[in-house]
């Protein structure tokens, strides 16, 4: 009998998509605003916010005391036009713009983007290459920054409602396997991986 029978794996597969626009954040905050190309090496984007071969550790990381210095797996946030549209639509605004919540990479093209697995890699045109993490967890920071951004005339409400209205459609946090320069506008080839669904 074989041991993994009854376990579901679900197929690799390869799908197609554009950089459709690219932002940094060279300000000392986390919002970021358009460019025309990403300089990327191994610690991510060169003077971005969340550049870095490290980081230090925060809510997500409940497991560590606040502060502790972790290997730096959100180098970039990727997220999709048509997620953002949803979004909006729940939060009742005309729209939510990458830059404001720490964009680095809008991609058009694959569906419900903020569902990829952990280990997709995305393959650019010319030459660079992004591993997925993970999903992007929606915050009351870029919730805030929403309601800012947006002129909500209730902050807090703006703030609260965000993490729940992008449940899942945050996007994706990645970092850099192979450094270069992601141009607006590249073509990009995704290698999803096989999945294994460890139910045990």
């Amino acid at each position: 009998m074989d041991l993994f029978e009854a376990e579901e794996i679900v197929p690799g597969r390869k799908l197609t998509a554009r950089a459709a626009a690219v932002y940094v954040a060279p300000f000392g905050h986390f919002e970021t605003r358009a460019a025309d190309e990403l300089v990327l090496g191994f610690d991510g984007i060169a003077g971005d916010f969340h550049a870095g071969a490290t980081r230090r550790s925060g809510g997500r990381e409940p497991w560590y005391p606040r502060g502790t210095q972790m290997r730096n797996e959100r180098q970039l946030s990727i997220v999709a036009p048509d997620e953002l549209a949803i979004v909006a639509g729940r939060m009742g605004l005309a729209e939510v713009k990458p830059e404001w919540i720490g964009a680095n990479l809008l991609i058009e093209g694959i569906p419900r983007l903020s569902m990829l697995p952990a280990g997709t890699l995305l393959f650019f045109r010319g030459g660079v290459t992004i591993k997925i993490d993970a999903q992007n967890g929606p915050c009351r920071i870029a919730g805030r920054s929403i309601a800012e951004n947006a002129g909500a005339a209730d902050h807090q409400a703006i703030s609260l409602l965000f993490p729940k209205a992008a449940k899942r459609l945050r996007g994706l946090v990645g970092w850099v396997e192979k450094p270069g320069v992601i141009k607006a506008g590249e073509e990009i080839s995704v290698r999803v991986p096989e999945q294994w669904i460890y139910r045990a």
